[in-house]
């Protein structure tokens, strides 16, 4: 007799129905444990501080189960999908498509309306240094600083860019000396981002110039250094290397959120750099910030970006002031039936690298970094560093990683971008669900 079960059921489907059943029964073994027919009888009464730690439990099991049953529905293999053995996957790019989901699952309560009349003005705020800045993005952005507890505020100004892109090169503009006699150096410690170098030099300034791997810097007179922590590509934390007193510091920390690597203690820097790119996922939006603590330097910040653009758009600015208050809203508050901003994304980070090196040690081809596990104070409990990008190292004869991962259709960025060795290369670990699962997918299939 033939089954009834189409023949693509397979294993996994049969996983992912144990795992809804399962909640069905969990819940049941606690409401049998805490209170069983005895509520129905009067014989025994719940308090609410024993109604609310129980639902709070209740909620946890329902998400862990429920993301556990989203993994394994969504997990695509070779096998499943045939078409997808010769599509060529692009992990070069952070693009932070893994956070739509999430967005997704807000619906209308990250929509924002903007009316034609709205946004008309150049001006946002003319008694602020940063007079385009608007007031609501500012307000937002202290109190995510003041949620997360990975920056110091107070006694800061805010210079709202186009990015931390555009950040970054105001910054170096406002901390130039204008009447030096050549081009002050621009510095980050190898593997540095692969931006900084073309960022520094594409304008060809007469003001700042790249002076390449801040470890080998040895050039008398003043210098910038940036200083990327968590590290974009290899995650490490990061402290200054030069450690001159004519040195002068910028500390892009767009990765310095709970999902990627523990809060340790509020950042207290004289430039400090965020992004909503990696922050929340809305690379689009095009929105960074800057905390920082001179007048003058802000104001310079804000003349180079006034010069350059002439502000930043209003409508971006709205929305991000928008999508920062849910996240806020969403951490703050107790007992809701959806989860936080942050555990939903460092749940997925911390599924997604226990996959990523499962995969690296079964097969024998990849190294990894390894990172010690830290106290954060945003979860309250030790918890692991999840890079954005995984800074990978070929082994045994593969000299050319990026090349290696090109040949098996996985588009990547390669060591000498970063200052160092070939034999490294950097893959985005943000990617939609389906080409993350493509890409373990190769990677456990690869061997020479």
């Amino acid at each position: 007799m033939m089954s009834k079960f189409p023949i693509t059921f397979s294993m996994k489907h049969f996983l992912v129905v144990s795992l809804a059943l399962n909640v069905s029964l969990i819940l049941r073994i606690i409401y049998d444990n805490e209170d069983g027919p005895s509520k129905y009888m009067g014989l025994k009464k719940t308090t609410m501080s024993q109604y609310d730690a129980k639902s709070r439990r209740e909620v946890s099991i329902i998400h862990h189960l429920r993301l556990s049953a989203s993994t394994l529905a969504n997990s695509s293999t070779c096998s499943d999908h045939p078409e997808d053995r010769d599509r060529i996957i692009n992990l070069d790019h952070g693009d932070p498509k893994m956070y739509e989901k999430f967005w997704r699952k807000m619906g209308d309560k990250s929509t924002i309306t903007i009316p034609g009349w709205q946004s008309i003005s150049y001006f946002s705020d003319i008694t602020n240094i940063c007079w385009f800045l608007e007031p609501e993005l500012a307000k937002e952005v202290v109190r995510l600083h003041n949620v997360v507890g990975n920056a110091v505020t107070k006694g800061r100004y805010i210079v709202v860019g186009t990015g931390s892109s555009q950040l970054i090169l105001a910054a170096f503009y406002a901390l130039s000396p204008p009447d030096a006699p050549e081009p002050i150096s621009v510095l980050s410690a190898s593997p540095y981002y692969s931006s900084y170098p073309s960022m520094t030099d594409f304008q060809k300034s007469g003001l700042y110039k790249w002076g390449g791997d801040a470890k080998s810097f040895d050039k008398d007179g003043p210098y910038i250094e940036l200083v990327t922590s968590p590290n974009n590509p290899d995650g490490h934390t990061r402290q200054p290397v030069v450690n001159r007193s004519d040195g002068i510091l910028i500390h892009d920390l767009a990765y310095y959120w709970p999902h990627y690597t523990p809060i340790s203690s509020p950042s207290d820097h004289d430039i400090t750099l965020f992004t909503v790119s990696k922050s929340t996922g809305h690379a689009g939006m095009r929105i960074g910030w800057a905390l920082v603590k001179d007048q003058e330097v802000a104001k310079r910040m804000t003349k180079f970006i006034e010069l350059n653009t002439i502000g930043v758009s209003k409508d971006s600015q709205l929305r991000a002031a928008k999508v920062l208050k849910l996240v806020s809203d969403s951490t703050e508050q107790e007992n809701t039936q959806e989860l936080s901003f942050f555990n939903y994304s460092y749940e997925i980070m911390e599924q997604r690298w226990k996959q990523l090196r499962a995969s690296a040690e079964a097969n024998g081809l990849f190294t990894l970094p390894n990172f010690p596990t830290e106290f954060c104070t945003f979860f309250n409990k030790e918890t692991e560093n999840l890079p954005a990008f995984a800074w990978m190292k070929c082994e045994k004869d593969i000299e050319d990683c990026q090349s290696f991962l090109g040949e098996h259709k996985i588009m990547s960025r390669g060591g000498k971008h970063f200052g160092v060795s070939q034999r490294y290369v950097r893959v985005s670990m943000l990617d939609t669900d389906e080409n993350f699962n493509l890409f373990i997918d190769r990677l456990s299939a690869m061997q020479i």
